[in-house]
């Protein structure tokens, strides 16, 4: 089986369990957008809040999974005390700000402009920090290739999610209006609370923390935690800086719509998180082959190839998708559902090149890197939200993860270069959005609309097909 394959295969193993986890937002969010659940306004207090989880989850967990990977892989050192070293050290930091929001619930729902969701503020800092505390463990199923040990985890905490979400949304609140969105909140701590449970035999022993090993691996961690905090800038500010640079008036109306829209961006999202779980740790251990740069190359084509299939498919049948979101109020936001797969495209591309700075150790290459791409979403946001809304978030969000890859790229080819096919690259990108933009110009509708979008789509995934068989399946003697 040729490395490629074998990518690929545990890449469909860990996507079992991380498209079935990203699914829930599909199948949650008809549910949470219909008439009767949550308004626009409603929905966007839930993605403002899930906006500031993403921060916070970054700080606790301080890239220790990435860290331990490089430590458990070093010759003449014990996998134990690397992996003991890096989860008490994200326990004992996740414990400290669970107390400290407990101590100040009040005040933290106010600096983020939501007094009296202090409930809130609390039920999310235990979730965190519990899954802050979870991430080693899954961290060390992926090192020991475990994949279905992965699998069985995720899905069980992703099913209690789905149970009781259905129950208290799609039913009791029918009876009981009174069930509002703190019950989402309170749903993802019972989740979260069975998978820390879950997780617990799988707990390093005390004894095998290792306290010198502790400042190497911050060193290496902190630009990686660094690059991460700059990265969950440039996926989620925007909607904390709608909060702030909208009219209170209509500030959470115009993030629910957004967070909404920016749903149907997650199928290609789908595939990028499921990719990263089986990559990492796959191009540590290829990065020193004879053979290793060439096979990242391929990886590359085929991975640029799946997301502009998947962007083709989104955009060819939006107007069946839309109704993922079954409330026409949201519907205003789908204009920015192209710049957002194509953002995920360039983000997809740079999570890929980033192995160069990681292999080579250069992770504060990674920290600049993401810093950069946070100065842009930030100045972005500032100029374009007073003038167009979140259309402008969504312009940023495009600029940001274009601008990072092309400068790892530049970077990578500079400190560890990768023959990549830029051409095949930009052909599948370029081919994809002229496919669209060409189909939609026709204005065709009805069942010939349908004909030409799905006979598009077909040619398209016989000539990807044809281009990247012998990467897939080699031939052999």
């Amino acid at each position: 089986m040729s490395a490629l394959r074998k990518l690929a295969g545990q890449t469909a193993i860990y996507g079992v369990s991380s498209i079935v986890a990203r699914f829930l937002n599909f199948l949650l969010t008809p549910l949470y957008t219909s008439r009767g659940v949550f308004s626009p306004e409603e929905f966007g207090v839930i993605t403002a809040f899930y906006a500031w989880a993403a921060f916070i989850n970054v700080v606790l967990t301080f890239g220790m999974e990435t860290t331990y990977f490089r430590f458990a892989n070093r010759s003449g050192l014990d996998p134990k005390r690397s992996y003991a070293t890096a989860f008490f050290s994200v326990a004992g930091l996740s414990l400290t700000y669970i107390l400290a929001c407990a101590m100040f619930p009040n005040a933290i729902a106010e600096a983020i402009r939501y007094p009296g969701k202090s409930d809130i503020v609390l039920m999310l800092a235990i979730t965190l920090g519990l899954d802050a505390i979870s991430a080693l463990p899954m961290a060390r199923l992926r090192l020991e290739s475990r994949p279905w040990r992965f699998v069985a985890v995720n899905v069980l905490t992703v099913g209690v999610t789905v149970v009781l979400s259905l129950y208290f949304f799609a039913y009791a609140k029918r009876h009981d209006p009174t069930i509002g969105v703190a019950f989402v909140f309170a749903i993802n701590l019972v989740a979260s609370g069975v998978k820390f449970l879950v997780l617990v035999p799988k707990w390093p022993r005390p004894g095998a923390y290792d306290r010198a090993l502790l400042r190497p691996m911050l060193l290496f961690a902190a630009p990686l935690a660094i690059a991460g905090l700059a990265g969950m800038v440039n996926e989620t500010a925007d909607r904390a800086m709608l909060k702030y640079l909208l009219p209170a008036g209509i500030a959470d109306e115009q993030i629910g719509i957004y967070g909404a829209c920016y749903k149907l961006a997650g199928l290609i999202t789908l595939f990028i998180q499921a990719f990263r779980f089986a990559a990492e740790p796959f191009f540590f251990s290829h990065a020193e082959r004879p053979e290793g740069r060439e096979t990242f190359a391929r990886v590359m084509n085929v991975f640029v190839a799946f997301c502009m299939a998947a962007f083709l498919v989104v955009m060819l049948f939006l107007d069946v998708f839309k109704w993922f979101i079954p409330n026409p109020a949201y519907h205003v936001g789908l204009r920015v559902v192209p710049i957002l797969l194509l953002a995920n495209v360039f983000l997809g591309i740079y999570y890929n090149q980033s192995v160069w700075y990681k292999v080579t150790d250069r992770t504060r290459w990674g920290g600049w890197i993401a810093v950069f791409g946070a100065l842009v979403t930030i100045v972005l946001n500032v100029l374009l939200i007073p003038r167009i809304g979140f259309v402008g978030s969504a312009w940023a969000t495009l600029a940001c993860y274009a601008g990072m890859a092309i400068v790892s790229y530049l970077l990578g080819q500079w400190y560890w270069p990768v023959p990549y096919a830029l051409g095949r690259l930009l052909l599948y990108m370029g081919g994809a959005v002229v496919l669209w933009l060409g189909v939609d110009a026709t204005g065709l509708s009805g069942v010939a609309g349908y004909v030409l979008r799905g006979t598009v789509l077909v040619l398209a995934l016989l000539m990807v097909w044809r281009l990247e068989r012998p990467s897939i399946l080699p031939t052999t003697r």
